[in-house]
């Protein structure tokens, strides 16, 4: 009977189950298997809820499905958002990985309720939800903090971009209740820089309750060094000197930077971090406008490993930059839009028939390009 069923029905039935019974499940027949695995993706994909009384059914019936992947949008401080939060811990919580508040405004009572629903989160995006950094005081319970880093034992990946009002406090609290983090993205982030950086860090008892220090970033950098592996700077205005101390962090081995728009940021300060960086397998460098071609050939020389590339809007990028990109064997994407300067000929060059193109090359944008005519008639 089940075998005469449609396949889109069947998913969905199977959708139902645990993942254990689901793996039974695909063990019966092709068919099963098939549905089996397409309900396993739907799992995975992320769903955007929006905060509104109307949205508790679905959140109830998402819950049946073990969906472990949401994002919530519209939130705010209002008794139905605390409603929704407190549906979204009870019947997706505990199989919930990935959770993305960004952009929202909930209150801090309600966030930590809802924190304390998702024991199992790997996940967790809170970019411009200002309204739990505004007061300073979210987490400064220690019994809440204790419980929270119980909760966030296993968190992976957290992302703070956006949080104007983020402090060396703050920031603190919330970064101890995670010890297992790999990633963080603090780009757009207000970053206070000192004149020499790496002349010692804080303690976390000097830490400020009104302003987020680069030293207070670089003293959690030591600490973690040994298991993070990507940050995001973007937007940061970190400085050369800045980008100098973190890259020679003692154990630091980092595989993912991004420092787009970082506009004071040297050649050679770029140059210093592939050196000590060359474990880097994506970078970038996107509106870093004070860049010159010797970025581009560290980067080449530096970075055997890198696959990830970006370098759009170097307006002092040319093609004696390009002639280096034939060294980046592993490279799987450039990206180069609205790099003016750059007419094409060296970059065809470069990755092209003369040296022979990185074998896994499979995204390139020159979007905006406007010096490419070159290469056209090259072509």
């Amino acid at each position: 009977m089940a075998e005469s069923l449609p396949q889109e029905m069947l998913t969905y039935i199977l959708s139902f189950l645990p993942l254990s019974d689901q793996k039974e499940a695909s063990l019966v027949s092709w068919a099963w298997y098939r549905a089996a695995q397409n309900a396993l993706r739907e799992r995975d994909v992320r769903y955007n809820i929006p905060v509104s009384s109307a949205s508790l059914s679905t959140i109830k019936s998402l819950g049946f499905k073990s969906i472990c992947c949401i994002s919530l949008t519209n939130l705010d401080g209002s008794p139905a958002s605390h409603q929704v939060l407190q549906s979204v811990a009870y019947h997706l919580g505990p199989h919930l990985q990935s959770l993305s508040l960004g952009g929202g405004s909930p209150t801090e009572a309600a966030f930590v309720d809802l924190i304390l629903g998702c024991p199992t989160l790997r996940i967790l995006d809170l970019s411009g939800c200002n309204s739990l950094f505004i007061s300073g005081t979210l987490l400064a319970q220690p019994e809440t903090a204790h419980s929270i880093r119980q909760t966030l034992s296993g968190l992976h990946e957290l992302n703070l971009a956006g949080l104007r009002d983020l402090a060396d406090l703050s920031f603190n609290r919330l970064s101890s209740c995670a010890p297992s983090l790999e990633r963080l993205s603090l780009a757009y982030c207000h970053l206070t820089f000192e004149p020499d950086p790496a002349r010692g860090c804080i303690s976390p008892q000097d830490s400020s309750p009104s302003q987020f220090s680069f030293r207070n970033l670089l003293r959690f950098v030591q600490e973690r060094a040994g298991r993070l592996h990507a940050l995001d700077l973007s937007g940061t205005g970190l400085p050369p000197e800045a980008l100098r101390a973190l890259g020679q962090v003692a154990g630091l081995q980092l595989q993912e930077l991004s420092l787009q728009s970082c506009r004071n940021l040297s050649t050679e300060a770029v140059a210093t971090l592939c050196l000590q960086q060359p474990g880097l397998t994506s970078l970038d460098l996107s509106g870093c406008s004070e860049l010159t071609d010797g970025a581009l050939l560290a980067v080449s020389r530096g970075l055997r490993h890198l696959r990830h590339l970006s370098l759009g809007k170097l307006q002092r990028l040319t093609d004696v930059g390009c002639t280096a990109l034939g060294g980046l064997r592993e490279l799987q994407s450039l990206d180069m839009a609205e790099c003016c300067l750059v007419r094409g000929w060296e970059l065809a060059r470069a990755l092209g028939s003369v040296h022979g193109a990185p074998p896994q090359l499979a995204s390139l944008s020159l979007a905006h390009c406007s010096s490419l005519k070159s290469l056209c008639r090259s072509i």
